[in-house]
């Protein structure tokens, strides 16, 4: 049998058979009794009505008169039993009226009731009354009629032929059984489908910014109200470690929470049996309801449904209620419905709550970042580029950050990046220095699998990992010609293209780049693009040496102490008098970088609770004129050897030493002192048998 959300479409046996009937009619004997003619007749119009979707009371309607016309009845009534109450569904008299219907209370209702009881008809005087009920086999036909009703016949005919009114009702009776079928099928077809609609607006209105919790509850409540005809729907949230159930703004009432002991009344009853329950005033136990309730909100409780709700692992997470039916009182029927609307609202529940967890989590962790780097100093030029930051962070606008090695270049950029709107998105720094040509595409663009030999797996690009983000371009200044050359196509386009690859794909990045270089030289060197430098250099931020800004020197060595000493879990130490006398004084060759470093290694390294200039270990360079002629003899040297060609060597080697020594150990630097790029310092330094910083990096 074909099914829909769990429902039977297809028709069971002997409603095929019907449609049978009618198609062989011919082939019955058209010259026997007058009777056995009729029903033949009165089977075909029931097969005729039946080919089509037909309601309930418009088949009564069509096949009332000719039954009882067939039967010569007075009258017949079709009566059904809905929210507790007696209905008439259809009524036809000998002429063939229908408009007269007898109310209820004209009809034999204890005959009704007892032959329903028994499940077969039951005769009183001139009163005849046969159950809405069909019994049925094994092959996958009406097992019993789901709503309660009764065929009530009325015949001044005393002899009445039982078996043939028996066998004709029952023919009515499994067509009408099977219209109320089918028409609860397509009628709880279009509830699920209003359920899963209703769903899905819940899940787009999650993704609302200014979707809450407390949004959604009425939201889910509203759909209840609407679906099942009731005048509120109340959601009552679990606070397990209470034990009070929280009826949130979707109670109809102000938006202001309802708390109730979770062992109250009937949502008391469902959150213990985890059973629904149906609560109908004058049928049910008055004390079941919470009348407290009531009397806080100053409203009567009629009637109350109430299902729980169940999470999607299974655990009770509350009660979903509805309250006073609008017609009389609830059934199973509103049961079901309600049951459906309470498996798709704690779904939704639970996922806006972990929504809501992981946004709370996420946006911790961003102030947490924020707060790891900040832009620390009092300096003006500081404070300059501090708020100048904070301005451009609004904008997409590319930014180039200009300073020494060791200035601070990432910090502004990081800074730039969480006063951003995109300070949710990824934050991605590349050293584009330590890029070779050979690998700045595939690092910066990715590649496809297959696209080079290594290449076993496609991988995605920093621009493509930074995308929603920043992407934050380091040494920029120190970029070969070709990478520069991709780059300047990207940034116009807006799109990459992986290595090996032949689709564009689009990426939304903010690029930040930061050198050391001074890039208008460079430019004139030819060795950087003037339309790259237009492209990055949008808004321009210079940071100062930490040698010019003064007793922010002070300020960073007291953040950096702080912010060590809460790693390593020790008490802060103070800086002495003569501690921050040498820090002042200190030349600073490699800046912040150099201060952050010195402070790391005395709060490891010292033990007592005040730090002493000595304790820094702070190496002056040399400053008078004296150091400089005495550095200006150790690098002529007085022991030079009689090869032109050695000493030539040594003089280099001690040359290059100095200038490094110099920069603090920035080689770029350094290179740019003398004049060479990076790659051909180290390459000089290889041949004069100089040990690199690349080398000892590999050792």
């Amino acid at each position: 049998m074909k099914r829909f959300f769990g429902l039977p479409v297809d028709r069971p046996p002997q409603w095929r058979n019907m449609d049978t009937m009618t198609q062989h009619s011919s082939s019955f004997p058209t010259h026997g009794p007058s009777e056995l003619r009729d029903e033949i007749a009165f089977a075909g119009e029931i097969a005729r009505a039946l080919r089509a979707p037909i309601s309930r009371p418009a088949l009564v309607k069509q096949l009332l008169p000719s039954f009882t016309a067939l039967l010569g009845l007075e009258t017949a009534t079709l009566v059904t039993q809905q929210k507790g109450r007696w209905h008439v569904d259809g009524w036809s008299d000998a002429t063939g009226d229908t408009s007269h219907r007898p109310p209820p209370s004209a009809l034999p209702l204890d005959l009704i009731s007892d032959a329903i009881d028994h499940g077969d008809s039951r005769n009183a005087g001139r009163w005849w009354a046969v159950p809405c009920q069909v019994d049925i086999d094994e092959n996958g036909t009406i097992v019993s009629c789901p709503m309660v009703g009764c065929l009530v016949l009325e015949s001044e005919a005393q002899s009445q032929d039982r078996d043939r009114l028996q066998r004709i009702s029952q023919l009515l009776v499994t067509a009408i059984t099977r219209t109320e079928l089918e028409g609860r099928h397509r009628h709880r077809i279009a509830q699920l489908t209003s359920v899963l609609e209703a769903a899905a607006k819940w899940q787009q209105a999650q993704l609302q910014e200014s979707s809450n919790e407390n949004t959604l509850l009425r939201q889910i409540a509203d759909t209840a109200t609407d679906l099942i005809g009731c005048e509120r729907a109340s959601i009552f949230l679990w606070d397990k470690r209470r034990k009070k159930l929280i009826g949130r703004p979707a109670l109809g009432i102000d938006d202001r929470p309802l708390i109730v002991p979770d062992n109250a009344g009937i949502v008391g009853e469902v959150l213990a049996t985890k059973e629904p329950q149906i609560w109908n005033a004058n049928s049910d136990d008055e004390a079941r309801v919470n009348r407290a309730v009531d009397r806080s909100l100053e409203f009567r409780t009629r009637s109350l449904v109430a299902v729980p709700l169940i999470g999607p692992r299974g655990e009770t997470i509350g009660v979903f209620e509805a309250i006073n039916h609008l017609e009389n009182h609830f059934d199973n029927s509103d049961v079901l419905l309600l049951s459906d609307l309470a498996t798709h609202a704690a779904v939704a529940i639970q996922a806006r709550r972990a929504q809501q967890s992981l946004t709370e989590s996420r946006d911790r962790l961003v102030r947490d970042a924020a707060r790891s780097t900040p832009l620390v100093g009092e300096h003006p030029a500081v404070v300059a580029v501090r708020e100048s930051g904070s301005k451009v962070a609004k904008t997409d606008l590319t930014v180039m950050i200009l300073g020494s090695n060791g200035t601070g270049k990432e910090v502004v950029a990081r800074h730039i990046h969480y006063e951003s709107d995109r300070k949710n998105g990824p934050f991605i720094a590349v050293n584009c220095a330590a890029l070779v040509e050979s690998l700045l595409e595939s690092e910066l663009f990715g590649h496809e699998r297959g696209s080079f030999t290594d290449a076993n797996a496609t991988r995605v690009g920093k621009f493509e990992l930074a995308s929603g983000g920043t992407l934050f371009l380091d040494e920029v200044g120190d970029m070969s010609p070709g990478g520069q050359a991709k780059l300047l196509r990207v940034l116009e386009q807006r799109e990459v293209v992986r290595v090996g690859g032949s689709v564009p794909i689009p990426v939304d990045v903010r690029v930040i780049a930061a050198t050391n270089q001074p890039l208008e030289q460079l430019i004139a060197q030819k060795r950087f693009r003037e339309d790259l430098f237009f492209r990055l250099n949008v808004v321009s931020l210079t940071l100062p040496d930490l040698a010019g800004r003064g007793r922010d020197v002070l300020l960073l060595a007291n953040h950096f102490l702080n912010h060590f000493c809460y790693q390593i879990g020790r008490k802060v130490p103070a800086l002495s008098d003569s501690a921050q006398t040498a820090l002042l004084s200190h030349h600073w060759p490699g800046n912040v970088r150099e201060l952050r470093n010195t402070i790391e290694r005395v709060c490891y390294l010292s033990t007592g609770d005040m730090i002493h200039a000595p304790d820094l270990e702070l190496r002056q360079p040399p400053t008078s004129p004296a150091n400089d002629r005495d550095s200006a003899q150790r690098t002529l040297r007085i022991d030079l050897p009689t090869s032109l060609a050695e000493s030539t060597r040594l003089f280099q080697i001690d040359h290059i030493r100095h200038a490094i020594h110099q920069c603090g150990g920035n080689m770029t630097e350094a290179a740019s002192k003398l004049d060479l790029h990076r790659s051909n310092l180290y390459r000089k330094m290889k041949q004069l048998g100089m040990r690199t910083g690349e080398e000892e990096e590999s050792a």
